[in-house]
Formats: structure tokens, sequence, C-alpha cells
């Protein structure tokens, strides 16, 4: 009986399944979009339920599509958008509040009173991160403070927390396994990077029951089994390969030598660079994290966020409506030579790395009576560009080295316009795989590593494929001149 892989990759806007067959290749997939929820400005939320609904939904719907039956499935990777945090009922299994999503800010205030405690460097030492609304700590401590009962609960160890990974093992394992990966595990704030463990002094400041955290595992693990029925699968599946969305990523892109480096475009941009075993603190703006070497144990990276990328693209297609489709972004600006001076900063829900302003909001500068709609659209294109360039330029400096090309994944990997444009702002090369979705490659060659099925980096080799290189043609001259003024509108963001 053949046999594949099912990798769930839980996204923000959405959730995929695919199946990998023993070969590496994808038999196919299936995608459900669920609800976002903003109840004030800044607050962004989801519905852990609604959650779980899409990913049994799309589940069933790759297995019909292949005509695979349950039992047929070897292994389960998972890879999830991280930081978005959950608390449920460890008893019940229902979720306590909406799951509140890494781009939400309403924890800003928690952070800025940690900064004023000077708390900073000793969360920086710990867990490689900044003090941030983006991270889960401290969206854990405000769901414990402004839910009534839960901290109560919590401290009778009848609350569990998770990211997304961890509720979807919780559901798939029917409540038999509450644990989490390295890679997750090193988003939260309260988790130290060097000692790969929970930290107690910066959960005790959080004021977080340490009953309710998983149990942190390498990201190639049994992380439980599934129980008969969830999901629609058989019993007794492993869970073999767990890793947030831009570890799994790098390790899908092959990036498993230090100097490596990926970037992949969805909703936000993630650039992240493979350090091996040598944690690196950035002293302008990126963060160090876990990843995963070949064989799933924990290295180190760089990774420098930017919180809107894709999602501007789709502000234009649903607020706007200056667009039917996300991808009709790159017809409509065909012929267009330049942004006619435009520049559009989408910093709808502050600005990441390397700024780190969660007060800064969205600007289009350098509007004239002779720029209209398809100008924007190009600066919306640009600014994914822009803002990868922020990160790139500091992440080869702290490195220490050049670096000669860019691996490139996501949905806005298919503009070809962006990615030209992005070779020539970096003066480097940009790589697109002939597979893009790279984070769900990562999950799925990691448990088949897991298994055995694959031995390491030199089986995963022969899986990777390249679609096309882009090489940079800019002169130097424009490209100071473009970003120079890119620089400028970010400023009138920050104001």
């Amino acid at each position: 009986m053949k046999k594949y892989i099912l990798a769930i990759d839980q996204g923000t806007t959405g959730s995929r399944a695919f199946l990998f067959d023993h070969y590496g290749n994808i038999i196919t997939s299936a995608y459900r979009e669920f609800k976002q929820y903003y109840p004030q400005a800044g607050w962004v939320e989801h519905d852990a339920e609604e959650i779980w609904a899409s990913c049994v939904t799309v589940i069933r719907e790759a297995l019909t599509r292949a005509k695979v039956q349950p039992q047929q499935i070897s292994a389960i990777g998972i890879t999830n958008q991280r930081e978005t945090t959950i608390l449920w009922d460890r008893k019940t299994s229902k979720p306590v509040h909406r799951a509140i999503v890494w781009q939400c800010r309403r924890t800003a205030d928690i952070c800025q009173k940690l900064k004023v405690r000077r708390l900073e460097n000793i969360f920086r030492t710990r867990t490689g991160l900044v003090l941030d609304p983006y991270f889960s700590g401290t969206k854990i401590q405000w769901i414990l403070d402004h839910v009534p009962g839960v901290r109560r609960r919590a401290q009778q160890g009848n609350i569990c927390f998770g990211t997304i990974d961890s509720w979807l093992i919780w559901k798939l394992t029917g409540g038999a396994a509450h644990v989490t990966d390295v890679t997750n595990a090193s988003r939260t704030l309260i988790f130290d990077i060097r000692k790969l463990r929970w930290d107690e002094e910066l959960v005790k400041i959080f004021n977080i029951p340490a009953s309710i955290l998983p149990r942190p595992c390498p990201s190639g693990f049994i992380f439980g089994h599934t129980a008969r029925g969830a999901a629609g699968l058989a019993g007794g599946i492993p869970i073999a390969a767990v890793m947030g969305d831009q570890q799994s990523a790098l390790y899908g892109q092959g990036c498993y030598a230090p100097g490596t480096v990926k970037n992949t475009y969805g909703t936000g941009c993630f650039i992240v660079l493979n350090t091996g075993k040598k944690l690196i603190y950035s002293k302008n703006g990126l963060l160090s994290t876990v990843a995963a070497d070949d064989r799933g144990k924990p290295i180190y990276a760089l990774e420098g966020s930017v919180f809107i990328a894709g999602a501007a693209i789709q502000w234009l297609r649903d607020e706007l409506r200056v667009l039917q489709k996300s991808s009709d972004s790159e017809k409509m600006i065909h012929g267009l030579k330049d942004t006619h001076g435009v520049y559009f900063v989408p910093a709808f829900t502050g600005l990441g790395a390397p700024y780190w302003d969660s007060a800064a909001r969205g600007v289009i500068a350098g509007l004239t009576r002779g720029a209209n709609v398809r100008h924007i659209v190009r600066a919306a294109l640009e600014a994914i560009a822009y803002q990868t360039k922020d990160v790139f330029d500091i992440m080869q400096k702290e490195f220490g080295a050049s670096i000669k090309e860019l691996k490139v994944d996501g949905g806005a990997t298919h503009n070809d316009f962006l990615m030209q444009f992005q070779a020539d702002l970096l003066n480097c090369k940009i790589i697109r795989p002939k597979i893009s979705e790279s984070t769900a490659q990562g999950a799925a060659h990691l448990a088949g590593v897991t298994l055995g099925i694959w031995q390491g980096k030199k089986d995963l080799a022969r899986l990777h494929k390249v679609e096309r290189i882009f090489k940079p043609h800019m002169p130097a001259a424009k490209r100071s001149q473009l970003y120079a003024g890119w620089k400028k509108a970010v400023r009138k963001a920050t104001l």
C-alpha cells in the first residue's frame, strides 16, 4: 500500500493540507480561509475552533481529491503561524477566549511597563527577542488578567496554553499530548534559547502559572499519535515534525548551512538567516531565534519580521477594491516605468524589524496630481521589497559576510515584477524554487527524516529544484536614490 506524508500548514488567514509522496512530490493540496476578527483598532483575533474546523476540512478534502485512505498516511508534519496565543480548558478542550493573533497590538502597554522597569536586556539575553506585543508572553498575561475566572482555573491546573501547533496536536491526539517544539517556544518571550527551556524568572514576571505551559521538544520528534477519527484520520499516525512557519520554510528551502538565508512572502515578510550553532545577538533590531538542522535538532538563526507584506495587496483588494484578485497586481502595473514618486509604507499594525515601532501607522507619500491607482499598486509591491532590504542589509552586517543569494517562497514570489525589483534592490540573486510552498515542504521533509524515509540533507538535496533565478540589473546610483526615498517615507510613518 502506497504511503504519504500529510503536512498541515496553518497560516494567518487560512489553513492548508498537503499530501507528499515518499519521493517528495506534492500529490494534492486543499485550502480554506477563516474569519479574521478586529474587535478594536489594532486588535486581531481568531476563533481557535474555526481554525481547527478549517484544518479538518482541508485534511478531508486533500484525502478525497487524491483518493487516499486515512491508513495510507505514514506521518504528519505541522507548521503554523507563530506567536498566536490560545488558552483552553484542559478538561473540555474549549478555548477560554478567542486566539490573540501575532499581529495584535493590544498589549503594547504591558511591553511599555516592562521597558520602564528596564527589563529589556534580560528578555533580549534569554529569549533573543525584543519587548513587543508581537510575541506570546504578553498575550498570555492579557487573557489571564482580563477573562473572568481564567487565572484561578489556571492556578488550579485546569488551563492549557499553546501556540497554534500545540492546539492542533492537542486536537489531533484527543487531548493526550500538550507539547510544542523549540522553534515555536522560542517566540513566546518566556523561553530561554540558550538552555532550551522555559525560564522561571520570565514566567514569574508575566505572572503565568507554569502548569499551563506545554512541554518543549526538538522539531524532529514524535510529538504524539492521532486519536482514531480525529480530523477523519486513522488512529496511531505519528506527528513527526513541528516547526513554526518561518523555521519550516528555512528547512524546506534547504538552508541547513550557516550563511544560507530565505525570505517568505506571505501576509508578512520573514527573512531568516541560518547562523548554525552560533547565537548572534543583533544590535540593530533583528531577532535571535531557534531553527532546526537537517536532522531536526536545534540550531540558531537571525530573523527580521516584517508585519505587512502581502497583506498590503489584500488591503488594496478588500478595502479599496482596486483589485479583484491579489494576483492582478502584476498585470495592473504592466508597462508602468515607476511609481511617479509614490511610496507606500504599510504600517497597519506598526512596524516590525528593524524599527519595532508599535505606534507607526500606514502612509502613502509623494502623491501628486499625476499619480493614479496603478502607481499606488506598484508602490505597495515595491514596499515589500524595501522592507526586505531594511532587514537584509542589517543581516549581512551582523553576520559579517556578504550574502550572494536569497531563496524565496510564498504566494507573492509568483509576481515576476516583485522578484526582479527585489533582486535589483538587494543586488543579489533571487532563487525561486519549483515548489513555492516551502513551509509545508519543510514540515513534510522533516517528518520523513524523523521516520527514516530520508537520511538528512543528502537525500533532501535531490528533492530541491529551482524554477527561476532573478539577477540584479539596476545601476547602483538608482538603487540608492530609490531607497533614500523609502527611508524618507518611513520617517513620515513614525512621527
